[in-house]
């Protein structure tokens, strides 16, 4: 009989630390300020030190906090947008809410992430499609699964055509490149505080962060109404605040943060040593990255097998993603890609699957999902 393996654990974190959320929501509920308090103040200077910028602000979520980020850069309407298919569809639907035109790039199958060359087609491609289109403003690169994209490439491309770089940060919470945190090289960031990221809360949260005084001065405005006086809007504003509660129990979380950081890479190197002889692909990390694992991606073509085998043997798995964007139904046959289509992202849709990874895994618990996947590939070579 088997023991059930979650493919994620956001109570396990919770667990581990308790005592001292019990304590903080205990200090919270008796201050009597439950939005855009003391809490809320203390997380957003003590991540931006962590991430290592001057300003952090907090939203209610990972997607407004995209679309804030948008608005901060006054892109709109008028506006494109360059990003990838292959993530939450939350990264697009930002975009989207802004009134601006999403345009997509296909991914490095290495890295799962924007494809800096793919971004250089795009651009061409855009421009010679025709001059009455919505200007390209700006590019979101995705973080995803805790490898960051490359950043550095990104960037020059970013300079060369004057577009903004606004990082989709929501899974790679400590992540480096060159020794430079994920967060620290676009304009701005977007981060996700949802229960299972890296860094999660017990509810819904999320955080725009930046080294730019002006863009984090129309941050704020942004999040609450556009007001510089309470009821007064000096610019079009909206409705999305970290409330006290969950800040007080984020700032908890972020003392463990690198740490369990640590433990998911330690967790990976195990994957990494039990699976090195099943016929998959694992994970890959460039030269110059530190990996924080949000998942633990491997790629099969026989996918759906696999998943069904775990599952029969009680041990969670997942899909991030099963259909890229551009196909999914809202989406479909409406948005713009290269002329060289997003061949690798749709490959990659049809291969990726998650396996269990959170900080509270045993090496047992590890061994047991590698034995399992071991076994299923013995019998399916």
């Amino acid at each position: 009989m088997y023991a059930p393996i979650l493919q994620s654990s956001p109570l396990a974190g919770y667990l581990d630390s308790k005592v001292d959320i019990d304590a903080a929501i205990t200090e919270t509920l008796n201050s009597g300020w439950f939005i855009l308090g003391q809490q809320t103040r203390s997380f957003e200077k003590e991540f931006a030190d962590f991430i290592g910028t001057t300003d952090c602000v907090g939203v209610g979520n990972g997607t407004d906090a995209l679309e804030i980020a948008l608005r901060a850069c006054d892109i709109g309407p008028a506006d494109a947008v360059l990003t990838v298919s292959h993530t939450a569809v939350a990264t697009v639907a930002a975009i989207e809410l802004t009134g601006a035109m999403p345009v997509l790039v296909d991914i490095d199958p290495v890295t799962f992430t924007m494809d800096p060359e793919c971004l250089g087609r795009t651009i061409a491609d855009y421009h010679e499609a025709g001059r009455d289109r919505p200007r390209l403003r700006a590019i979101i690169p995705v973080n995803l699964y805790g490898h960051p994209a490359a950043l550095p490439s990104i960037l020059t491309i970013a300079k060369q055509h004057g577009l903004r770089v606004i990082e989709d940060c929501a899974q790679s919470h400590g992540a480096t490149v060159d020794g430079r945190t994920a967060g620290t090289w676009g304009d701005l960031a977007a981060f996700s505080f949802y229960p299972t990221k890296n860094l999660g809360a017990l509810g819904d949260g999320g955080a725009v962060v930046t080294s730019n005084a002006t863009l984090a001065s129309k941050l704020r405005l942004v999040r609450e109404y556009g007001w510089r006086e309470r009821y007064v809007s000096a610019v079009p504003g909206m409705n999305s605040r970290l409330d006290e509660l969950q800040a007080a129990i984020l700032r908890v979380k972020l003392r463990r943060l690198t740490a369990d950081n640590d433990r998911r890479r330690a967790l990976a190197r195990q994957y990494d040593a039990q699976l090195a002889d099943a016929p998959l692909g694992l994970p890959q990390t460039r030269e110059g990255v530190a990996h924080v694992f949000h998942q633990y991606v491997i790629r099969t073509p026989r996918r759906e097998a696999l998943k069904e085998f775990l599952h029969r043997r009680g041990i969670g798995s997942l899909i991030h993603y099963p259909v890229p964007v551009h196909l999914q139904p809202a989406y479909r046959g409406r948005l713009f890609s290269s002329v060289r289509g997003l061949q690798e992202t749709e490959r990659t849709a049809r291969e990726v699957l998650s396996l269990p990874m959170y900080p509270q895994l045993s090496d047992g618990q590890i061994h047991q999902v590698s034995a399992a996947v071991g076994e299923w590939a013995g019998t399916n070579r």
